[in-house]
């Protein structure tokens, strides 16, 4: 259950990644590019999450290829 992400998290997440490819497989290093995007912690680690997520699912379709 505690997967599930807002609109908010999702939508915000996919258009950083198309716009910037400076985010990584880590949590802390993505954490910390999105310091200054929101004032709320909570949104902040829920987008920083969800990026990592997608950049290790990336990584896991590229090397089973």
């Amino acid at each position: 259950m505690g997967r599930i992400k807002s609109k908010l998290v999702k939508r915000t997440s996919l258009s950083l990644l198309k716009e910037e490819n400076s985010f990584t497989d880590k949590f802390e290093p993505n954490k910390e590019l999105l310091k200054g995007l929101t004032d709320s912690k909570k949104v902040r680690n829920q987008i920083a999450g969800y990026i990592t997520r997608k950049k290790k699912s990336e990584q896991n379709h590229k090397t089973a290829q």
